[in-house]
């Protein structure tokens, strides 16, 4: 079982969502995390799914994904050279006596202090999961009060990604959509 990173880049219609992990549910995958943003083109989303699964199912569910009509483009990026990145928010319990060492340990990780209040600082750390992943483990000492956590965000490095419009049939394009 390996953890693969899914890009799909999709139309902002009602429903792609749901048609998307319906795929992955019906072949008994678990979405590890999944992100949905605006892309460069208008009217489509890139989402960023991260599935652990066997490298021949993972590709024969990315194989379904790409008939999917709201689909413009699915790729697996995992053996990619790429960039990874998740943000997250941790709110962590300090006192007066904890809060200059919390602020050391969140300069060390180069996060910053977004809330500060009178029993707690929240933190914005952006980086790869393990950076995430080792800020976490030093926070837990001081009592985390509440993570969110974004999951993985990835592309593939320099110019080893393809542009986004290479598509399907024209037909199912956003209205007013148009190659460059």
């Amino acid at each position: 079982m390996t953890k693969h990173t899914i890009i799909a880049l999709v139309e902002d219609k009602p429903g792609v969502l749901n048609r998307m992990a319906s795929l992955f549910r019906r072949r008994g995958f678990n979405i590890e995390s999944i992100a949905v943003g605006h892309s460069e083109v208008p009217h489509l989303s890139r989402m960023t799914l991260v599935v652990d699964g066997a490298t021949t199912m993972v590709e024969q569910v990315r194989k379904q994904l790409d008939k999917v009509v709201d689909v413009v483009k699915v790729s697996d990026i995992t053996g990619d050279d790429m960039i990874a990145r998740e943000l997250a928010l941790i709110k962590v319990k300090a006192t007066s006596s904890t809060r200059s060492e919390i602020i050391e340990i969140v300069d060390i990780f180069r996060a910053n202090i977004v809330d500060v209040a009178s029993d707690s600082v929240t933190i914005e750390v952006t980086g790869d999961e393990d950076k995430v992943n080792s800020l976490l483990k030093l926070l837990r000492g001081f009592g985390i009060k509440e993570i969110s956590r974004t999951g993985r965000i990835a592309m593939a490095r320099g110019t080893s990604g393809s542009s986004p419009i290479e598509k399907k049939s024209p037909k199912a394009w956003p209205k007013g959509q148009k190659t460059s």
